[in-house]
């Protein structure tokens, strides 16, 4: 099964790809893989602060989740899968690509403010030409309609 991986974060683009993913799968007899990513850097304390953070962390990524993971149970009929990395993004994200061979597409959505389409959007495409899998980039201002249209 081809399954699209969506990057979960706190970004409000991120909203946008995860209905993208979710509406494409459902369309296409596909799956939704949900990649966490943990940045290294949240864990630079005393081990056993360092560990009890990196749970505090999991255990966050997990609640934020499932709210994504009920609306595709439910609206779209995909049961997503969680998948919880530990380091920087890009290498992290390559790496998911790499270990799991039915990953066909990652889609990103690019936010709308003056900063930019967002860290992983530039650094993503900076590289696109040798990526392992097509990348699709979902508009941060999309309405629900249209991307429903579009899917």
């Amino acid at each position: 099964m081809r399954k699209f991986m969506v990057i979960l974060d706190d970004s409000r683009e991120c909203l946008n790809a995860m209905r993208f993913a979710a509406m494409r799968a459902a369309h296409t007899g596909g799956g939704v893989e949900v990649l966490a990513i943990i940045p290294p850097e949240e864990f630079n304390h005393w081990i056993g602060v360092g560990d009890i953070m990196r749970e505090e962390a999991r255990e966050r990524i997990e609640v934020h989740f499932e709210v994504f993971a009920k609306w595709m149970r439910d609206r779209q009929g995909v049961e997503p899968e969680l998948v919880i990395r530990e380091g920087e993004a890009v290498p992290e994200i390559l790496a998911q690509v790499r270990d799991d061979p039915e990953v066909g597409v990652l889609v990103l959505g690019a936010g709308t403010g003056s900063g930019g389409p967002g860290p992983l959007v530039s650094q993503l495409t900076k590289s696109a030409g040798t990526l392992p899998i097509p990348l699709t980039i979902v508009p941060g201002d999309l309405s629900k309609e249209r991307i429903e249209a579009i899917t």
